[in-house]
Formats: C-alpha cells, sequence, structure tokens
C-alpha cells in the first residue's frame, strides 16, 4: 500500500492510495481511496507511516505542556445542562449566565470564595477545565459579585420556574429552617440568635428551604440571624400561592416551626392543611386529661385519637421502643453527669479550710452547672449560706420516662385523603431536609464561611448552594448504584414492620455497605470521593514538534459507568 500522486494536466493532481496485486503474472494497481483533498502535510504523514519511517525524530519528544482535571467537571457541568437548569437561569446566553453556571459547578468541585473560584477559571491558574468549558476566561471576583446580583435579581423567576417543574396541587411540600454563623459583623443579617452550630455568642443568619415530597429543593429564603423559626413560614405561604400559583398543598414542618399561632394566622386563614407534631409538655397534657392511654401501645405502636384541645384534627400517637431506650440512655447520663458535676460543689461547702459560703455564691455555681446540662427539672436543691444538698427527682424522672419515645403527629389533613401510616411517613419526609442542611453545611457545599458583607450577595451565595444541591440531589439519585446511598429505598421501606420503627436499608444496600463493592465489584464510592475519582479524568495538552493538541484520558471501567449513569460525555 502506498501514495501516489498522479498529474491532471492542468488540474491540481490526483493524490491516490493504492496498492499493487498480482494477476496472472502481470502486477496491476488497485485504487483505494482518494486523498486529494487531504491537506499535503496530513498526506506526507500518511506517507512515511506507510513507508514504516519514525513518527517521532529522535531528537524531537512529545511533551505534555499542562494537565487539567477534567472528568469531575464533565459530570457535573453536564447533569447541569441536561438539567436544563442554564436556561431556567436565562433563556439566552451571556456572560453573566456562564459565571453563574461556573460557580454552580465549582461549589460542588472545591467550595471557595470567590476570588478563588476566579482564580480557578483563569487560564493562567486553572485548576480544573471548567473555565476553558465555560469560555469564561479570564473571570475577575468582581466580575463574579456583579453575575451574583445578576442571579438575585432572578431568584424569584428562577424559583417559580423549579415550582412548576415539581410541584403541583395538593402535593405535600417540605419545609425547614437552619442556621449557619458569621465570622464577621458587618453583614446586616447577622446577627445573634438560637444558634443550630454550637456557636454561643457568634452572629449568624437563618436560611429556610422549601421542598417538593421526594427532597428536591425548590426554593430558598434568607433571614436576620435573631428570626424565630416559626415567623418564617409565612413567606411561603405567600410564596406558594402568589409566585407559585399554588392554590392548596399539604405544609409539612416540624414542631418548633407549624405552632398553634401559625396555624390559626398563616395556614389556616391561606386554607392550607398541613402535618406537624405536638411538643412534650402538649403530650403531657393529654396523657393528664386522659385523652392519651399508654396503655394503647401494649401490643401496636400506633393509634389515631381525637381531643376537645384540637377540635377537627387527628393525632397519630406513636411509640418507638428504640427511641424510648436512647432517650433513656440520654437521660441517664446527663442525670450522671449533673451530679458528678454538683458533687464538687457540696464538698466545697463543707471542707474545713475556706469553704464556699454564701447562698448567692454557692447559688451561682449549682446554677452554671444545672443551666449547662439542661437537667435540673430533675433535681431538688437546698442551698443555705453555710449548706448545699440536692437529691434527683424520682417522680418526675418517671414521669417524663413514661413519655419515652412517644411522640404525636398532629394534622389537619382527612383521613380519606392520608391514612395514619402515609400521615406518619409524610411527618418523617423532614429527614430529606435535614439532609440537604448537611449537605449544604458540613458534607458537599460548604455555605460557611461566608465571605461576603452585602445583605444581597449573601441571598445570592446561599441561593447559588441552594442550586448546587439541586445538581446534586439528581447526581445521586442516578449515582446511587455507584455510592452507599440506597439505590432501592422502595425495597428497604418494604422491610420495616411498621412506619413507627426505624428506616431500613435495602438487602442490596447493606451488602454494598458490608462488602465495599458494588454489584459490578467496583469499589464503592462516598458522592465526594466518586467526584476525586473522576478528576482523573484529564485533559492533556500535548506537544509535538510545532503541533499542540488535547488528549483527554480514557476512563476506567467505573468511570465510564458513571458517565454512563448520568447520561453525560466525558468529553464535555
Amino acid at each position: 500500500m502506498y501514495v501516489e500522486i498522479v498529474p491532471n494536466r492542468g488540474s491540481p493532481p490526483a493524490v491516490l492510495l493504492r496498492e499493487s496485486v498480482r494477476e496472472g503474472g502481470k502486477i496491476r494497481k488497485r485504487t483505494l481511496a482518494n486523498l486529494s483533498s487531504w491537506p499535503t502535510e496530513q498526506v506526507t504523514r500518511l506517507r512515511h507511516v506507510l513507508r514504516g519511517d519514525p513518527l517521532v525524530p529522535p531528537t524531537q519528544a512529545v511533551e505534555v505542556v499542562r494537565t487539567r482535571p477534567h472528568g469531575h467537571v464533565a459530570a457535573v457541568l453536564g447533569t447541569l445542562r441536561r438539567l436544563e437548569l442554564d436556561h431556567l437561569l436565562d433563556a439566552q446566553r451571556s456572560r453573566p449566565r456562564a459565571l453563574c453556571v461556573a460557580m454552580i459547578v465549582a461549589r460542588l468541585l472545591a467550595p471557595c470564595s470567590k476570588l478563588a473560584t476566579a482564580r480557578g477559571l483563569d487560564a493562567d491558574t486553572q485548576c480544573t477545565s471548567l473555565g476553558e468549558l465555560l469560555e469564561v476566561s479570564p473571570a475577575e471576583a468582581d466580575e463574579l459579585y456583579e453575575a451574583m446580583d445578576w442571579l438575585r435579581a432572578r431568584q424569584e423567576r428562577v424559583e417559580a420556574k423549579l415550582a412548576r417543574r415539581h410541584l403541583t396541587e395538593g402535593a405535600l411540600v417540605l419545609y425547614d429552617v437552619t442556621s449557619t454563623y458569621f465570622e464577621g459583623r458587618a453583614c446586616p443579617l447577622a446577627q445573634h440568635g438560637h444558634s443550630r452550630d454550637d456557636k454561643r455568642g457568634a452572629v449568624q443568619i437563618v436560611f429556610g428551604l422549601l421542598c417538593n415530597s421526594a427532597g428536591c429543593p425548590v426554593a430558598v429564603d434568607v433571614f436576620d440571624g435573631h428570626t424565630g423559626d416559626p415567623t418564617t413560614l409565612a413567606p411561603q405561604v405567600q410564596k406558594l400561592q402568589a409566585r407559585f400559583g399554588i392554590e392548596h398543598v399539604i405544609m409539612v414542618g416540624d414542631r418548633g416551626l407549624i405552632t398553634d399561632t401559625r396555624i390559626r394566622t398563616d395556614l389556616h386563614p391561606a386554607g392550607l392543611a398541613w402535618i406537624t407534631a405536638l411538643r412534650a409538655p402538649a403530650i403531657r397534657q393529654l396523657v393528664d386529661a386522659g385523652t392519651l392511654q399508654l396503655s394503647l401501645f401494649d401490643e401496636r405502636d400506633l393509634a389515631e385519637i381525637t381531643s376537645p384541645a384540637y377540635p377537627g384534627e387527628r393525632l397519630i400517637v406513636c411509640r418507638n421502643p428504640l427511641l424510648a431506650a436512647e432517650r433513656a440512655r440520654k437521660r441517664e447520663a446527663l442525670l450522671q453527669a449533673t451530679e458528678d458535676a454538683l458533687a464538687p460543689i457540696a464538698a466545697a461547702t463543707r471542707r474545713a479550710k475556706r469553704p464556699v459560703r454564701g447562698e448567692a455564691e454557692i447559688g451561682k455555681r449549682v446554677g452554671a452547672v444545672l443551666n449547662h446540662y439542661k437537667v435540673g427539672k430533675h433535681f431538688r436543691t437546698d442551698i443555705t449560706a453555710t449548706e448545699f444538698r440536692y437529691a434527683r427527682d424520682d417522680a418526675r424522672i418517671a414521669a417524663e420516662g413514661a413519655l419515652d419515645g412517644i411522640y404525636v403527629i398532629r394534622t389537619s389533613v382527612p383521613a380519606a385523603h392520608l391514612n395514619a401510616t402515609e400521615t406518619v411517613r409524610a411527618y418523617k419526609r423532614l429527614s430529606s431536609i435535614e439532609q440537604a442542611f448537611r449537605s449544604f453545611k458540613t458534607v458537599d457545599l460548604h455555605v460557611r464561611p461566608i465571605y461576603h458583607h452585602l445583605a444581597e450577595r449573601v441571598r445570592a451565595h446561599v441561593f447559588l448552594c441552594m442550586l448546587a444541591y439541586y445538581v446534586e440531589w439528581h447526581m445521586r439519585r442516578a449515582l446511587a448504584p455507584l455510592l452507599f446511598d440506597d439505590e432501592d429505598p422502595a425495597a428497604g421501606d418494604a422491610r420495616r414492620t411498621s412506619i413507627v420503627a426505624p428506616a431500613q436499608r435495602s438487602l442490596r444496600a447493606e451488602r454494598k455497605a458490608q462488602e465495599q463493592r458494588t454489584e459490578h465489584g467496583t469499589m464503592v464510592h462516598s458522592f465526594a470521593t466518586l467526584l476525586q475519582d473522576l478528576a482523573t479524568v484529564a485533559k492533556n495538552r500535548v506537544r509535538l514538534g510545532d503541533v499542540e493538541v488535547d488528549i483527554i484520558t480514557t476512563p476506567t471501567a467505573l468511570q465510564q459507568r458513571a458517565f454512563d449513569l448520568l447520561e453525560v460525555s466525558y468529553r464535555g
């Protein structure tokens, strides 16, 4: 086989790929292809190949100019585009849209400040292929801030589009609230409030997440750090009805969120149904009134009752033995820790040398201990100017222990619409928002530290994190076969003896956890480590002489499986 150039009179010569064959003692030429359209350089290289010449002269080596981690970018960006999230931000391509997409993807890949994100997008300092895929290099931090302002102005429209995708009339809507703390004090949203991060004395913001029944995020709101949880409910009602155009849903919120006042002033006037739970004092009142009899749980763990104190409502009483045992264990541990801290104070009042004296001084020390462990109500104390005595209040401890493991679901939804089991299951779906908050705050997205001082920038930052979690939520569902996540939750639910019993994982998920292998024999990943694995699929810039080309690493079987599950191409 060889290349032959045939003169063609006044036209350019014909370049033909030919081979010589022997027929009846004669040598004949057979044309295999017409290469006349090929560039001269390409024809020359083919001639060298056919002659067996070395492609790279001994003095000329292949040089890898640069390597950019790429596979994780292709996975996240490909999923974002498959979900058409970029079109939800804006139907028209623009640099602000591209920068917002870059910040959403970067939040999943490596959460960091906007300055560091801009550095990672720049061609000279890029740490992934994200900047070149989105064609946003170079990018300055100020541009990212301006893009955040652009996104913040579109938040309501984007959330309305997400609501049209994921919410319907009469469906369950999950809502919960959390907080996260600030290091600085310049932001007007940063205020002192009830900290869920055990950061006493630190200022914080509060944000509430609205999800559909499966836990898919739809909207997020940011509030001042001193905002009480129940007061955040009214904006969600207005958002659902005025902005999303959904008149009737079932709001599901925890006992500290949907209170009597919120039911009376927000939910009932709006005509919305709801599911929540009673606080411990309200449960005690039911027991004292004889409405709730503990003998109900002698042979079952769930019962539906009514009470004159809650007219027109259903109360579904549940008892979880495992929860009861855990609460009893925790109470005993706190009681013991309190006694261990009180004993030195009592001893200090009786010591011969420099004993502690004075009711005020003794009371100050005792109060600090009781406030720390929060079980002071279970102790009887006697403080005088010269002595301190204490003892457990066994009757009170026993009365509280009788209610261990008991919780009461409260709802306005008729039994014809949701039976008792379905109502309890709906309330337990709030755990999906707790999982979202873990992803926001500690696991994947790291919403803090928050580097912004302007209130609207903080809101835009939290919204960016919500959009990143929206992508992660869909990715986790698709990648479940490769993750420790349960890919068949329905099978796990079927293993439950009762809706009150602890959640069960499917046998397949348990097998993955025990063997650390998927059904295809590959290593099981967490979401974070799978992204790290995909990052080893790199775009390598290779130089050969004066020519530079990009070569993408061939994925492993596991990596290719991940791309297939996500329905994206690693080539970007």
